[in-house]
């Protein structure tokens, strides 16, 4: 059990990643259709720029999650690989360029996301449902979830994107409180429950989501007591996912948690009241994501 930033630090540095975590390689038409529409229209996915270990086997299979307002973000956490600085200006075009991507792909169901854009009056929501709006006027079948940031616990934000044609309104409180501030700088915790709560409050269809990352530091009985905040906090999806130190600039990995270790922590979640609970080792907020609303 860890007690901040510094005995997370001073863990062993990149432990041997064991036998049940395997990423597989991309490939296909999906996995290089993809590769080549993101580059020609400048569009950024979180698979990528996080490097996420499940890049190969979604966009194997044409599921792919578009990141919003470009590539560098105004936080600064310490275990995301985005880029981190002054971002360039919104560029106006992007809603429509993947509202044509998603259109040509057919896509049943999208996952969106944003890097975070505190140097915004409006910290990028206006952009971000402007961007939900034309995916849904191109294609109106595909159902639809965005990854928000916490817009500083500001309602009109929330508001803003929550009165889209969204389907599902996500946003993480990636890992306890005791670890909040040393993992994820620039964030409260209790601001992201609430955040969750206000999205509710102004639409009580939309479906919430949150997830978490294990391996940081964190106890068992820490991640059932988000768990039940979360619940309190009206969240109806749940993700668990093992951290992976995506390079060395970032917090290193302090332990694995096993399948049945994921397994347990799902089924004890489960009795909590969550509609919907993904635990293992490779999942992510999006990882099947479309299975979550079924």
């Amino acid at each position: 059990m860890s007690s901040g930033l510094q005995e997370i630090k001073n863990a062993p540095s990149r432990p041997r990643i064991p036998e049940w975590i395997r990423m597989q390689r991309g490939g296909g038409e999906h996995y290089t259709y993809l590769k080549n529409v993101s580059r020609e229209y400048n569009l950024h996915s979180v698979c990528e720029e996080a490097k996420c270990p499940n890049l190969g086997e979604c966009w194997s299979h044409g599921a792919a999650t578009f990141m919003l307002m470009g590539d560098i973000c105004t936080r600064r956490c310490h275990f995301c690989s985005v880029g981190q600085g002054r971002p360039a200006a919104l560029d106006a075009d992007e809603p429509e360029h993947i509202a044509t991507v998603v259109a040509a792909m057919g896509l049943k169901y999208c996952v969106l996301t944003s890097v975070a854009r505190d140097d915004l009056p409006d910290q990028g929501a206006d952009h971000i449902a402007k961007t939900i709006e034309a995916i849904h006027a191109k294609l109106p079948t595909c159902k639809l979830e965005m990854l928000v940031p916490d817009f500083r616990g500001v309602r009109a934000c929330v508001e803003r994107v929550v009165q889209t044609p969204l389907t599902v309104f996500a946003h993480n409180v990636e890992t306890v409180p005791r670890l909040h501030r040393e993992v994820r700088n620039g964030a409260i915790y209790e601001r992201s429950l609430a955040t969750l709560t206000m999205a509710k409050e102004i639409r009580s269809d939309v479906l919430t989501k949150s997830g978490m990352m294990l391996g940081l530091g964190e106890t068992r009985e820490e991640v059932l007591m988000v768990c039940e905040d979360l619940r309190r906090h009206s969240c109806d999806i749940l993700t668990l996912g093992q951290y992976l130190q995506p390079t060395r600039e970032q917090l290193p990995v302090v332990s694995f948690i096993t399948p049945q270790e994921f397994a347990d922590l799902r089924r004890d979640a489960l009795k909590l009241g969550f509609r919907h609970v993904e635990a293992g080792p490779l999942v992510r907020s999006s990882y099947h994501a479309w299975q979550h609303v079924q």
